[in-house]
């Protein structure tokens, strides 16, 4: 254990600008030991996950620890997509409306909020560091650890698994024309697809065995940070997996649980974003069949660093979160393909939420109220007994696990780029910025939502559009207009 004047590493408090004299951290007074492992899975869909009604893809120990939980049935992202969540879940502190928006220089992602964590923003690891906690990040969702970015901050170790999608990890021969014939469909909307994939394949050409997949990787990682610091007093992991993000092409007896060995189309492994009319019957099965066997690997890695947590006893002395970013649409009721702006459904923004309390509270119970991502700090500090600093507007949820009611919310939002989402338990509600691209559901009698009401019901209109632009802090920010963008030309629409 390194030592400074005398003093471990852990043991020094890292303190961050606030006002003039202060220091934001030093109302928090450290309560109850107890570590933090927090668990951030990408695009996985909570209707691909068994405790949450799939009945065809295997994901038995998503579902043991369900059991284990309290499993959270209305859960949303705030802000949409891989980064604004993020931030969110890290500091506490909405990313809807953005106000920090600034497109940097080399990064090919247009995505309102798609930006470091504001400098005047604290991380949970930051407020735990300077709590006397050793915190871990381990992670393979690349996009966090690009050069503008800072996702890193105050973790005392950090840990990047490389070759995810486009990041920058190797180089080297073009890759086989063969192979693109094989996994790239014969549509003129698929060719973006190929530079896209080669640099993929190319990062990922030396995988030999399960092992050297990403969630692997990750996971592993992980269980092996928890052997090495046993010696922790406190600690918080971070654990962040890429996958089930596309592409996706999980070892063959994970796609030969969804996929007919009789198949011999093309084999597509991501998707066009936009409409989905580009892919044959088969062609589609296909991908969704390579998607649940990327949950089904996720699963299976989950399982394996969950051993190990057990192993040394903490699932006893940890709160585990376990927590999804968003879904992916997959050509479903609303014919769409991605993680598109304008489709903000079920697919896209119902995830899966789940906290394991130590003392098994509330294990296997269900609530069914809303909840954001954003309450995640909130509520690790409401277990550890910490003083919340202000600028933090998300509940705590820890008072459910004592058997207390907690403030109900009517209704949550959700901004992706210029569309936003109004959700309560009775109606969904989706919009562009200037509200005239209009659509409300009524849950009740339309779960999927698939008839829109809006023209019948322009008071109920109204009001949603008062939540919206509340929410927003009164403005919704028109970047496109600023980048003299369309909507036609951003959107594919």
């Amino acid at each position: 254990m390194a030592m400074i004047a005398g003093r471990c590493i852990d043991e020094i408090p890292f303190f961050t600008p606030a006002g003039k004299g202060e220091s934001r951290t030093q109302n928090i007074i450290a309560g109850i030991d107890m570590n933090v492992i927090l668990i951030i899975l990408d695009s996985l869909r909570k209707d691909h996950v068994g405790c949450y009604g799939n009945s065809w893809i295997r994901t038995p120990n998503l579902d043991k620890f369900a059991a284990q939980s309290l499993r959270f049935t209305n859960a949303f992202p705030e802000c949409l997509p891989t980064l604004p969540v993020r931030r969110a879940i890290h500091t506490g502190i909405r990313t809807f409306a953005d106000r920090h928006y600034d497109r940097k220089k080399g990064d090919p992602v247009a995505a309102f909020g798609w930006a470091p964590i504001p400098e005047d923003q604290t991380t949970l690891a930051e407020y735990l560091l300077a709590n006397g906690y050793r915190n871990a990040f381990i992670s393979d969702t690349y996009h966090q650890f690009k050069p503008s970015m800072n996702y890193t901050r105050g973790f005392n170790q950090w840990t990047f698994i490389r070759g995810q999608e486009v990041d920058a990890y190797k180089t080297g021969p073009p890759v086989d024309d063969a192979i693109f014939d094989e996994i790239v469909p014969e549509n003129s909307k698929c060719l973006a697809q190929v530079s896209f994939l080669e640099r993929y394949l190319m990062n990922v050409a030396g995988r030999k065995t399960e092992q050297d997949y990403f969630p692997a990787q990750v996971f592993s990682r992980a269980a092996e940070w928890l052997d090495e610091n046993k010696d922790a007093r406190k600690f918080f992991l971070c654990i962040d997996s890429f996958d089930p993000h596309e592409p996706w092409d999980p070892p063959q007896q994970y796609r030969d649980l969804y996929i007919k060995k009789s198949y011999g189309g093309k084999k597509p492994i991501t998707t066009y974003y936009g409409h989905m009319d580009y892919l044959t019957p088969g062609e589609l099965d296909y991908m969704r069949g390579c998607y649940a066997g990327e949950v089904s690997l996720v699963d299976a890695w989950f399982g394996k660093f969950m051993a190990k947590v057990k192993e040394l006893g903490h699932d006893k002395d940890s709160v585990i979160i376990v927590i999804s970013d968003h879904g992916h649409q997959l050509g479903d009721k609303h014919g769409l393909s991605g993680k598109v702006a304008w489709g903000l459904y079920p697919e896209l923004v119902d995830i899966p939420f789940m906290i394991h309390h130590p003392d098994s509270l509330q294990s296997g119970k269900v609530h069914d109220g809303l909840v954001y991502n954003y309450e995640i700090l909130p509520t690790i500090f409401g277990f550890l007994g910490l003083k919340l600093p202000g600028g933090i507007t998300g509940r705590n949820l820890a008072p459910l696990f004592d058997g207390h009611a907690i403030p109900v919310l009517d209704h949550v939002s959700c901004g992706f780029n210029e569309f936003v989402l109004v959700r309560t338990l009775q109606h969904a509600y989706i919009t562009d910025l200037h509200f005239a691209k209009e659509k409300v559901y009524d849950l009740a009698t339309d779960p999927d939502q698939l008839v829109d009401i809006s023209k019948q019901n322009p008071v109920l209109c109204k009001r949603f559009q008062k939540i919206a632009l509340s929410d927003a802090g009164g403005e919704m920010i028109d970047y496109l207009s600023k980048m003299g963008k369309k909507s036609s030309e951003w959107y594919n629409m």
